[in-house]
């Protein structure tokens, strides 16, 4: 692989004779790749036990592991059905970093393509609020779709700007994560485009941007909130540089973020010479199995709290959505419904109103609204577990499974709306009538083979 010159003679400079290790690992042909259990939906152990490939743990995650270059993760029916998130190793750290709580206020601000986001989710067991932020439209598509196939219950997702919530939610979040736009450094192994886009003047370009959401962020917590920096470049301006600057503007106490023997801390002097910036953590992909990360951990001082948010208005669920609970759900119904357009939400317990906002996912979309009828949502049947809805269930590698993740039809007995479940785990709606089971899994999810 070729890097950037300029790059190479930054790393020596700062890095000495190690530098030699680092740019080395540059040169090996296969990455390492990593998938994270799902506890929402199955344990690590379980899923350990279940999946037909090499995995070892990651040493700073739990619910982390290895697979091995011949896997193929992404092709089996269990990572459609949300079993497991496919994540860098070292960006599993950051969840674990997090520690949100069950009942918090989170809020995931730079968050597409959403592995910490769902990492975080898992974490809060369904309790609590959890808003997922992208700014680009495309990525917070993509974001969606996998806060969809995780299975969350508890979660917004939105497409603004982080000033546009600022100024909307000030004080609002026990927990803000910052994952920042950066130079991409850990990411050259992974994208081509991103040694090509390397520069001095990007990394200037990505350190002010990182300033502007960091002032956002701070703004979104509560007094005494909790702020997680993270990024996967090795750059000291947009890492210790970027920490030291957010302490000079808001005076955020540093907590320790080395909780892995493998992490190295932080080194204050590519900060400016403050002594806390020692425990911010660097993952160097020389000195672990990663491609790298660093992260901050940072406290908020105490101070007047701002005044509280409004809180959003639940509706009652209309009697096509009764209809279709007691046939499909045996009675079963969400707390609080809010309704957009046609298309109804189970909205976690502390939504907001969402008016004025770009908005993707207000909550768990039950449903669309069609004349006297239901028609089920994809996230809802993603939700639920065994048990909890009638299912047409085949073995996880039966042909039948196969088929339907093609969108075929199949032969089954019954009446009415039913999960499709793959040995117990749900990959989507069916509909039975005259022995035959409609395939109802979105066209954009089917399989061309």
């Amino acid at each position: 692989m070729e890097l950037p010159r300029e790059f190479v003679e930054r790393m020596e400079k700062l890095l000495g004779q190690e530098a030699e290790a680092l740019l080395e690992q540059y040169q090996q042909e296969d990455r390492l790749q990593g998938l994270r259990a799902n506890s929402l939906k199955v344990s690590a152990g379980e899923l350990e036990r279940a999946l037909p490939f090499s995995l070892r743990p990651v040493p700073w995650c739990p619910e982390g592991f290895y697979y091995g270059p011949e896997d193929r993760p992404g092709l089996h029916p269990w990572h459609e059905a949300g079993l497991y998130y496919m994540q860098e190793p070292s960006a599993m750290a950051v969840g674990v970093l997090t520690g949100p709580k069950p009942g918090e206020r989170v809020l995931d601000l730079c968050a597409a393509p959403g592995g910490k986001s769902t990492h975080l989710a898992a974490q809060m067991g369904g309790e609590g609020f959890l808003l997922c932020n992208e700014i680009h439209p495309g990525r917070a598509k993509i974001l969606a779709e996998n806060v969809e196939r995780m299975g969350i219950w508890n979660c917004a997702v939105s497409n603004e700007s982080p000033q546009a919530l600022a100024d909307r939610l000030p004080g609002y979040f026990d927990r803000v994560v910052v994952d920042a736009p950066c130079s991409g450094e850990g990411m050259f192994r992974k994208n081509p485009i991103a040694r090509q886009e390397w520069s001095l003047e990007n990394i200037a370009r990505c350190a002010q941007r990182q300033d502007e959401i960091l002032d956002c962020a701070v703004a979104l917590l509560r007094p005494g909130g909790t702020l997680i920096y993270s990024t996967c470049t090795f750059a000291p301006e947009e890492d210790e540089g970027t920490v030291a600057r957010l302490l000079e503007r808001h005076g955020m106490e540093v907590e320790q973020a080395c909780f892995s023997p493998l992490f190295a801390p932080g080194v204050p002097q590519w900060g400016g010479g403050r002594p806390e910036l020692a425990r911010t953590a660097r993952l160097w992909p020389h000195r672990l199995e990663g491609e790298g990360h660093f992260m901050a951990r940072m406290r908020k001082g105490d101070g007047a709290c701002c005044p509280p948010a409004p809180q959003q208005v639940f509706e009652p669920g209309p009697p096509e959505w009764q209809a279709f609970a007691q046939q499909a759900l045996d009675g079963w119904q969400p707390q609080r419904l809010v309704r957009y357009g046609q298309e109804w939400y189970a909205a976690p317990k502390d939504l907001i109103p969402l008016q004025g906002l770009r908005v993707l996912r207000p909550g768990l979309h039950l449903g669309t609204q069609k004349k006297g009828r239901m028609e089920p949502g994809h996230a809802l049947a993603m939700a639920l577990g065994p048990g909890q809805a009638p299912a047409a269930d085949w073995p996880v590698d039966s042909p039948e499974i196969q088929a339907y993740l093609r969108g075929e039809t199949l032969p089954h007995p019954g009446q009415g709306w039913c999960l499709v479940t793959a040995s117990g785990h749900s990959l989507g709606w069916g509909k039975l009538a005259g022995g035959v089971l409609k395939n109802h899994r979105p066209k954009g999810l089917r399989r061309s083979r």
